[in-house]
């Protein structure tokens, strides 16, 4: 039988052992989550293809919590979004905006618009540098900001702080009940109207013919530092070399 002391050391070091997984799986960029909002939300993870899925593509996040996780350490690009109004219902789960094809996990599946989107391509460059942005190309569902800590550089905090459900027009609105409910997602024109012009498709596909339009001329007024449309350009950019932590903030 072991005695007290091999007993006490063998705990010792099975303690520092863990301490240093611990460590070991925060020794890169860390990507944290945060939950501002008065309730809960339903982050979801989508890499661009040939890229990992994170987190296995979405969790919940209740109010006022964090969920943090370590990044890939090589070059790895996608988005993040909140689902929001999830509920099971009749078996089956679903959210009123982003949901992932009746998902809690979306395993690579994207999301349904309109949605706030934040856009990453992490370690690229010669520089290390992680390129973050948000896009209301989508339309809007939340807001959110994208803040980075410990980067070398240009690292703004860029993102969309406005509440656009309160003032969103008439023509973009999206209701929850079939049209009935609350306001909980404001569409781009795009989705509104599905013309080629305002989705920037076909003749329009080109920085040449893809331009803003009225409809995303209401969401740049709102958020300046984001993405309208297909081809735009936000008034706020940067280069960051090797954060140690990009924080994604919900309801900021």
């Amino acid at each position: 039988m072991a005695s007290s002391s091999t007993k006490t050391l063998l705990s010792l070091s099975l303690f520092l052992t863990l301490c240093a997984l611990s460590q070991a799986t925060y020794s890169g960029l860390i990507l944290t989550l945060v939950n501002n909002c008065p309730y809960t939300i339903w982050p979801a993870i989508q890499p661009n293809a040939g890229h990992p899925v994170l987190e296995r593509g979405g969790f919940a996040l209740h109010t006022l919590t964090h969920r943090s996780f370590a990044a890939p350490t090589t070059h790895w690009s996608g988005r993040i979004w909140a689902r929001t109004g999830c509920s099971y219902a009749h078996g089956k789960f679903n959210c009123a905006t982003g949901d992932c094809g009746g998902r809690i996990e979306c395993d690579g599946l994207g999301g349904a618009a309109p949605a706030t989107l934040a856009q990453f391509a992490l370690h690229h460059g010669h520089a290390d540098f992680s390129s973050y942005g948000v896009s209301l190309v989508d339309g809007f569902n939340i807001p959110l900001t994208v803040t980075p800590h410990e980067g070398k550089g240009q690292c703004p905090v860029v993102g969309c702080r406005a509440e656009i459900l309160q003032t969103c027009p008439a023509v973009l609105q999206l209701r929850s009940h079939g049209g009935h409910g609350p306001v909980v997602g404001c569409k781009s024109g795009c989705e509104a109207f599905k013309t080629d012009e305002l989705c920037c498709r076909n003749h329009f596909n080109s920085p040449q013919t893809c331009k803003g339009s009225s409809y995303s001329e209401f969401f740049k007024h709102a958020c300046p530092a984001t993405f309208t449309y297909a081809h735009d350009s936000p008034s706020l950019m940067h280069e960051c070399s090797s954060p140690r932590e990009l924080k994604v903030i919900f309801c900021h």
